[in-house]
């Protein structure tokens, strides 16, 4: 997907995200900020869209999201308006392949949902990697491509249609495991049907 894309499928799915995406995701979202709610410091939400999450973090956590649609990050800030979220320190609008914080600058990163969703993956994983402490964790849920079955063969025919639904139903989990810092702590399927992979990284190498 390209950049354009991804703003203009999300200007248009954010008036009804929560009910439909934002739905569907919602055990993979809760799976992760329950994990994330075991550890402490500072969070970093890549890709906070509406900001589904936010109410759900502990209150001691100190939360920080971006995301590149506009549209979604009026909603997220409604709700931490409107819910007085005082643990959300900040929402910030940019581009996840060039996160604008320093290295090192966070204790752990969550991306839920998010990167099968953006352009150039491999590039939002190495940001990830480099704002991320060492010793953090990165907590990802995401939808990846199956090899056999019917839905696998759904994930195919629906590929080419990424730039119109706002996702790849063909996403390899590959993609986001070649990050040489980052190694693999933890990793189990969710419901419904095992669609989603939930996924723990740990950084180990100084950056």
């Amino acid at each position: 997907m390209d950049i354009e894309a991804v703003q203009t499928s999300y200007a248009r799915w954010a008036p009804v995200y929560d009910r439909t995406f934002g739905a569907i995701t919602n055990v993979g979202r809760r799976r992760a900020v329950t994990y994330l709610n075991t550890l402490s410091g500072s969070v970093l939400e890549v890709g906070v869209g509406t900001g589904l999450s936010l109410q759900h973090y502990k209150s001691d956590l100190r939360v920080t999201g971006m995301d590149f649609s506009e549209e979604m990050l009026a909603k997220a800030q409604d709700k931490v308006d409107r819910l007085q979220l005082d643990h959300v320190v900040a929402l910030r609008q940019m581009d996840a392949r060039e996160l604008d914080f320093p290295d090192n600058a966070f204790d752990n990163v969550a991306a839920m949902h998010v990167l099968s969703v953006v352009p150039e993956p491999e590039r939002v994983m190495a940001e990830i990697a480099r704002v991320l402490k060492p010793g953090g964790r990165v907590v990802i849920t995401n939808h990846f491509k199956r090899e056999k079955g019917a839905l696998a063969f759904l994930e195919r025919i629906t590929a080419p249609l990424a730039n119109t639904i706002g996702w790849h139903s063909d996403f390899e989990i590959e993609t986001v495991l070649k990050e040489p810092s980052l190694e693999i702590e933890e990793q189990k399927t969710l419901p419904p049907l095992g669609m989603m992979t939930f996924l723990v990284l740990q950084k180990t190498k100084k950056r």
